[in-house]
């Protein structure tokens, strides 16, 4: 049978979006001409505007997701409007089988398996029932109900594209702020969205004396929201407002964001969206995991330039430690081991 549309669902924040893009792939690899539609937030929509692996972003509201009213009628003239030969429900939660039930025509109604799902999703796919898969990997799984029809080309690579002009627009907005593009330029993200699931700041404090004491790069901290960059600020504070240090470079949007990772040369802090895009612009990463995100899921494709650090690095969790013991498990001379070297090979080449 012929595939001409395919829908992709994924809601949530910017990493699982970022590492669904290669499903997204995938399908355009394996269906020549397929229209890939992909259902976001439209909060983090502007990461994949002019992407070329999905043709038709479409957005909804914090007011359309908390009034279920208008959520069903949005979806309900959605597949009414567009007749879809495959549903990718990468989450499959009870919101967004409703994509699946008013399109019950779908050929294809493809979820990861949960007991709730059984009559709307036709093909269900275990989610993360197997250790030894990253999240790329577990969601390449949902494509396996195509080879029913055709030998699906997996493609595990997730990538985002920053227009030429607007990274130059960005470049001078950087350069009247002071950076030299000539000096190496690493993007820090020493606060995190959720209270809790930041590295200490005291050893992060730490971390950015010994960078700039050996590699003297310029550090721009990233901050999204108030909170963030009360933290930041602060960090900034203790070390004395180190003229390394970039504080007054901001990116109001996540096109911005985007812009502004792909102009530097590394990034380090705390796993999160932000390392996320990193690696989908191809630039060296280490990153801290804290306990519970588990670093052999998130960090996918075991590549010499994507790194991190996690407690479960030390010390299987075996549950007789808290997660504020397991957190320091990650001494600053763990952490430094692993960064240092990384610095050294993309810092000094």
């Amino acid at each position: 049978m012929a595939i001409k549309r395919a829908l992709v669902i994924r809601f949530r924040r910017v990493g699982d979006s970022v590492l669904a893009v290669s499903v997204c792939k995938s399908l355009k690899k394996t269906f020549p001409g397929v229209q890939v539609d992909f259902v976001l937030n439209d909060n983090i929509a502007s990461l994949y505007e002019g992407h070329p692996d999905i043709d038709r972003i479409i957005t909804f509201s914090d007011e359309e997701n908390h009034n279920l009213l208008k959520y069903l009628k949005r979806v309900r003239r959605l597949m009414r409007e567009t007749h879809y030969d495959v549903i990718i429900d990468m989450r499959a939660t009870v919101k967004t089988l409703f994509f699946s039930l008013f399109s019950l025509h779908t050929p294809f109604r493809i979820g990861t398996k949960k007991a709730y799902s059984l009559f709307l999703n036709n093909y269900r796919v275990p989610n993360r029932d197997d250790s030894s898969l990253d999240m790329v990997q577990c969601n390449l799984r949902l494509l396996e109900p195509l080879e029913k029809i055709t030998e699906v080309k997996y493609d595990s690579s997730f990538c985002l594209f920053v227009p030429d002009e607007e990274k130059e627009v960005y470049r001078s907005y950087m350069e009247r702020q002071g950076i030299d593009f000539k000096r190496p330029i690493v993007l820090a993200a020493v606060a995190t969205r959720i209270v809790g699931k930041g590295w200490d700041m005291e050893r992060m404090k730490v971390m950015i004396e010994k960078m700039i004491e050996r590699y003297h790069p310029q550090i721009i901290f990233n901050y999204a929201g108030e909170r963030e960059k009360g933290i930041c600020n602060r960090l900034y504070e203790d070390l004395g407002r180190d003229p390394h240090i970039f504080m007054n470079i901001e990116a109001n949007s996540l096109q911005e964001l985007r812009a502004l990772t792909s102009l530097c040369d590394f990034f380090f802090g705390n796993e999160g969206g932000p390392r996320h895009i990193a690696q989908a612009l191809d630039i060296p990463s280490f990153a801290i995991y804290p306990p519970g995100i588990r670093k052999s899921l998130w960090l996918p494709g075991h590549h010499v330039r994507f790194q991190g650090i996690s407690p479960d690095d030390i010390l299987p969790d075996d549950g007789t430690m808290t997660k504020e013991e397991r957190f320091g498990l990650l001494t600053t001379e763990r952490v430094w081991e692993g960064l240092d070297e990384m610095l050294s090979t993309y810092l000094l080449c």
